[in-house]
């Protein structure tokens, strides 16, 4: 395995760090408040950012997703490339990719997601009156950027996915997290599977919900490791220039072995990504190493966003100082991805029921 980025995902992860780091500033974070920063969003699509995860693939996209999450930008970036882009790429049918690929890559359609939905949840998927196809009928209490996006993503009791337009009204739902959720209210809504009809034989009904989720959890457990990294940066900058008792507090053993369990579990969040995505790219067996990156994003992702606000002492009180924002992102993608716990119970399932031989 080498993790090693190709000359065209360092090239991206450059730009977008470079675009993120000057648009996406604690500035205009604040007043962008829980909607989109249509300036950085259009600044992301002008450059092909979206586009050029097509061609550099999932661990393109973790690379892509670390750098929005160090400066926690406002903007469905993540969300719509591994729900739209990569999943109309992947599973869609000649028609859908030519009909939905161009606005996904030019950032006019924007796709979210609402799934994985809560357990007791769910919408039903009915064939139309009038023959016209399939219309849902369900809610989800919340889906993430929502208000954001133009279509959604949605499961149906028997995990197949239909792609949606998102209803005209959507009623705001706060998070944790300042992103642009909202209530899913379906009544009848028309919509159309994405991929075939019918899943090849033998693949199982849930193969291409399974594959979605799988690649959403990758590029989720990314976005988590530039939340830490961004968090744990400007802890370090902070302990580095505060005084205590005439030192810097980066100078005292217990300010340093925080600092260094925070890094090891950032690190941690990022190679179990990366080596999920890499695996996910090359068509390799990888369950067990998208289920093991997710609970270390949400078991060890708590951690650091907890430590960048605890060595911020008195300061990361301050629900405006800019690492709060770190601190809320990092407890909104532990809910998304799961919970530890849950996660765990899956991975132990998955391992106890295949042997592992074919995660």
């Amino acid at each position: 395995m080498d993790f090693t980025p190709t000359e065209e995902q360092e090239a991206a992860r450059e730009l977008a760090a470079r675009i993120f780091g000057d648009l996406a500033t604690p500035e205009r974070l604040a007043a962008t408040g829980t909607g989109t920063d249509a300036e950085l969003w259009k600044a992301l699509c002008a450059a092909g950012l979206p586009e050029s995860v097509e061609e550099t693939g999932l661990l393109g996209l973790v690379l892509l997703a670390e750098e929005q999450g160090r400066t926690t930008a406002q903007v469905p970036f993540t969300a719509s490339c591994v729900y739209g882009l990569l999943a109309v790429a992947r599973h869609g049918t000649a028609e859908q990719r030519a009909r939905l690929l161009p606005g996904l890559r030019a950032g006019t359609t924007v796709v979210t997601a609402a799934f994985p939905a809560p357990a007791g949840v769910g919408v039903r998927a009915e064939p139309a009156g009038d023959g016209s196809g399939v219309r849902l009928t369900g809610t989800v209490p919340w889906v993430p950027w929502l208000r954001d996006a133009t279509h959604v993503l949605v499961p149906d009791g028997r995990r197949a996915l239909w792609l949606a337009r998102v209803p005209a009204e959507v009623a705001a739902v706060e998070l944790t997290a300042p992103w642009s959720a909202g209530r899913l209210v379906l009544d009848g809504a028309p919509a159309e599977r994405l991929g075939p009809v019918a899943e090849a034989p033998g693949s199982g009904a849930g193969s291409t919900y399974e594959d979605v989720l799988a690649a959403a959890r990758i590029a989720f457990a990314g976005l988590q490791a530039g939340v830490c990294a961004g968090s744990l940066a400007r802890a370090v900058a902070y302990t580095s220039v505060r005084e205590q008792f005439g030192r810097p507090l980066s100078s005292h053993q217990g300010v340093q072995l925080r600092a260094a369990d925070a890094h090891m579990d950032t690190e941690s969040i990022r190679v179990t990504a990366y080596e999920a995505a890499w695996r996910h790219d090359r068509g390799l067996p990888a369950a067990a190493h998208t289920l093991t990156a997710a609970w270390w994003a949400s078991e060890a992702g708590k951690r650091v966003v907890h430590a960048g606000q605890h060595l911020h002492g008195g300061m990361g009180a301050d629900l405006d100082h800019p690492v709060h924002r770190h601190f809320l992102w990092g407890r909104q993608l532990d809910a998304y991805l799961g919970g530890g716990t849950e996660l765990l119970a899956e991975l132990g399932d998955l391992l106890a029921n295949d042997g592992g031989e074919d995660a």
